[in-house]
């Protein structure tokens, strides 16, 4: 049989051969929406500033870093990664200062802000990828059953790449009545994965919801999306900004450097902590991720200029991405910070911390890392030592 009428079954069988994981191409008044928004443009989602989002340069010449034997070594721990075995009880009691950050790995943290409890960008998988058998695998096991979270107020998801976006955490999360905040058109994928519709928040930037006291805003970034193989990029991505009586946050997602941070900062800061995307940069996609020395320059923007708050790095030391040393990132954002007298925290996965109390500094990663260059250092840098909030640990006056 011939004709358009035999491509029908044919196509019904493309479909269920789909990976589940691809999740859903958003459709009827979704897309509709899509369209009217003022960030869509020629077919696509676009960004705040120009930005390649494939690799540029020799693909060639990027294969050879990445899979070479030597590097491939550098870009690995040494040893186990010092996980803290993080319990219900540590972070059952409320924090001291009303702000709690755990680093739980790559993007994603549990941020307790002014009495809710916030998860951004949870992956609990063990590849981010949308096969169990292949694809970047943790270096590091998650820090505590997602069962043993305790009960969360509002998932918070960046864009639809696999390492932020993941389809088994997301249907734990579906039967547990949390609310999800996710940029325009990523609710296709959590509607097609069991989440109700009536609990997904979808925001284009620029965009506010309220969830029980907290002002949730998707605010730009300079990245791109998709998890099919044709990437249509009609779900976008987003920074978020948290607001809470109290306190106020934000979370990069990935994201390029772009002018737009001093203007988010402007518009929702100063923050009292950062957590910012440091880890999976190179030359070959230089418009969307950040380097360390990016990454704290973006904060400083969010701050109005001037240190102030605590930035968090995250998108690091859990997934093999990019061509760099494992380590650096964290070597990097540690002495970008110190140079500025920029106070951040240095978790290992999983240890709680109260921003405006006693910051984790240990340099963990020293001694699983491989031999580390240091090209970021210059003659000129000063040698400063690790900055403190201060002496006073108010987390530690209960």
């Amino acid at each position: 049989m011939t004709g358009a009428g035999s491509l029908l079954p044919l196509r019904s069988r493309l479909r269920e051969l789909r990976p589940d994981a691809f999740g859903a191409d958003p459709s009827g008044e979704r897309m509709a929406r899509i369209r009217r928004s003022p960030n869509f443009a020629d077919g696509v989602f676009q960004n705040p500033e120009g930005a390649r989002t494939r690799p540029s340069g020799s693909t060639l010449e990027f294969a050879k870093q990445f899979f070479a034997k030597e590097q491939r070594v550098r870009r690995a721990p040494t040893g186990t990664v010092p996980v803290h075995p993080t319990t219900l009880a540590d972070i059952a009691k409320p924090p001291a200062t009303g702000l709690r950050l755990t680093w739980m790995g790559h993007s994603s943290v549990l941020a307790e802000i002014d009495g809710r409890r916030v998860l951004f960008d949870p992956v609990w998988g063990e590849r981010c990828s949308p096969f169990a058998f292949a694809g970047p695998k943790r270096l590091h096991p998650v820090p505590l059953p997602l069962a043993s979270l305790g009960p969360v107020d509002v998932v918070v998801i960046s864009h639809d790449h696999y390492d932020h976006l993941d389809l088994p955490t997301i249907r734990s999360l579906a039967g547990t009545g949390t609310v999800f905040a996710v940029p325009l058109g990523v609710g296709a994928h959590l509607e097609h994965w069991g989440v109700p519709a009536d609990r997904i928040r979808e925001l284009d930037w620029n965009e506010s919801v309220k969830v029980d006291g907290l002002t949730l805003t998707a605010t730009p970034a300079r990245h791109f999306c998709g998890r099919g193989l044709r990437n249509q990029q009609h779900t976008l991505w987003a920074s978020w900004a948290v607001t809470g009586p109290e306190h106020r946050i934000y979370h990069s997602g990935d994201t390029g450097y772009f002018g737009g941070f001093k203007d988010i900062g402007a518009e929702h800061g100063p923050f009292d902590a950062t957590m910012i995307q440091i880890g999976a940069y190179s030359e070959f996609w230089p418009d969307i991720h950040m380097t360390p020395a990016e990454g704290l320059r973006a904060h400083l923007d969010l701050q109005g200029g001037s240190p102030h708050g605590v930035i968090m790095p995250i998108h690091w030391g859990t997934f093999n991405l990019a061509p760099h040393a494992w380590a650096e990132p964290g070597e990097w954002t540690k002495d970008a910070a110190e140079e500025a007298e920029q106070p951040a925290a240095f978790p290992r996965p999983g240890e709680p911390f109260e921003p405006a109390g006693r910051l984790p500094v240990t340099p963990w990663w020293l001694p699983l890392s491989a031999p580390l260059a240091h090209p970021w250092r210059t003659p000129q840098s000063p040698a400063v030592a690790p900055v403190s909030v201060g002496e006073l640990d108010l987390a530690g006056e209960r």
